[in-house]
């Protein structure tokens, strides 16, 4: 008897052809087609966003000591990208070469400027510090000793009994005293701590040589972020993230970088002693708006007079005039000449609100918060005008 016939007897197959499988439901499956993750719901979605903007704030504020050295970190990769890029094409290198040399040649110089006396120039802002501090604290009593009788001044006198001193002294160290104690506080830590200082040092550059080296010669790789749907949305928050952070960086830095180099020789011409920290203290002051140009004429006015002696042999009185006089002229200067052209790109904030900031960030980073104030805000101004107009179905 035969046996029965199997159908695929019959069948005709070439070889290394593969045999489709049919699944028990009868439906074939095409071969290249991949089975699809199943989509999120709406409450799935929300409870993830909330765990991940809740663990991001713990994370933030658990290592806010790290924030600051991170974003010296980015800014630094940025402002060297160019030369980087200049000796790539000047000696043909290939892009990590060229970013090894130029940080090697970073990494030496700072460590010369730390053998140079980096460390005693610390020093030097933290007796000035010191000084300013001694100096606020006698101002109650020369200002009612001031006001007690008239004040000779060459030929002319001045007579301040009928002023009310007081409330203005009251005010003047309600300003003066809470921004000297924090600064006084962030130096001494720095200046006690001269090997954590160096080591966050070391660690910036580390960062910033990483970030830098593996953009592989491509700036929009410093921070590279890709969203499906919203490549234009990027491109154009990269645009003007890029004009906020160059408005700092090209203009505020020199700007303050010139500053000190003038108040340097200002005050140094004038005999003012700890005249390198009231430099450091006049660069500062150009992150600050009103508030930070109010301290420094006080602060040279206070070691001026307090200093005991003159470089001119006039009064102290005097003496104070002409140093804020000149300090004044200055600052008039260069806010109305050098300012403008260096920061014909703005930040478009307003100088009230970069002024809360700044004393905010001062609260939360130091110094380096004061430094990084007006672009940080800039950029969170940004991003909230975006989320806004995404909020109310608008064109961002």
């Amino acid at each position: 008897m035969d046996s029965p016939k199997d159908p695929l007897e019959d069948s005709i197959f070439e070889p290394g052809q593969p045999i489709l499988q049919v699944p028990v439901s009868g439906v074939q499956e095409p071969p290249d087609v991949l089975p699809r993750s199943p989509r999120w719901g709406a409450t799935t979605k929300l409870i993830v966003g909330l765990s991940l903007v809740s663990v991001s704030a713990f994370l933030l504020f658990r290592f806010l000591n790290i924030v600051g050295p991170l974003l010296l970190a980015f800014i630094l990769a940025y402002l060297i990208y160019p030369i980087a890029e200049t000796v790539r094409k000047w000696f043909r290198f290939s892009w990590r070469m060229s970013a090894t040399l130029v940080y090697l040649i970073l990494l030496i110089l700072v460590l010369g400027s730390i053998g140079a006396g980096g460390l005693a120039l610390i020093e030097q802002v933290n007796s000035l510090i010191t000084f300013l501090q001694d100096a606020v604290s006698g101002l109650p009593a020369f200002i009612t000793d001031l006001t007690s009788h008239p004040v000779q001044i060459g030929p002319f006198s001045l007579n301040f009994q009928l002023l009310d001193a007081n409330a203005a002294v009251n005010q003047i160290l309600g300003v003066v005293q809470p921004i000297l104690s924090q600064a006084g506080a962030s130096v001494v830590s720095v200046a006690t701590g001269a090997a954590t200082v160096i080591g966050w040092m070391f660690f910036i550059l580390l960062v910033s040589y990483f970030i830098l080296a593996e953009s592989g010669g491509f700036p929009n790789q410093l921070i590279n972020l890709y969203l499906p749907g919203y490549d234009e949305d990027i491109h154009q928050l990269g645009r003007s993230l890029s004009r906020i952070w160059n408005a700092f960086l090209r203009g505020q830095v020199t700007i303050v970088l010139l500053t000190i180099l003038i108040y340097n020789i200002l005050l140094g011409g004038l005999g003012i002693h700890f005249f390198f920290g009231l430099a450091l203290l006049a660069g500062l002051a150009r992150f600050i708006p009103y508030v930070g140009p109010f301290v420094a004429w006080t602060s040279y006015g206070l070691v001026a007079f307090f200093q005991g002696s003159t470089i001119f042999g006039v009064p102290p009185l005097m003496y104070v005039g002409i140093v804020v006089g000149i300090a004044w002229l200055a600052d008039l200067i260069m806010d109305n000449f050098v300012v403008p052209r260096l920061m014909s790109n703005a930040l478009r904030v307003h100088p009230a609100a970069v002024m809360v900031s700044a004393l905010v960030a001062f609260n939360l980073l130091g110094v380096i918060g004061v430094v990084l104030a007006a672009p940080v805000l800039a950029t969170i101004k940004l991003f909230m005008e975006y989320i806004i107009a995404k909020l109310l179905d608008q064109d961002p």
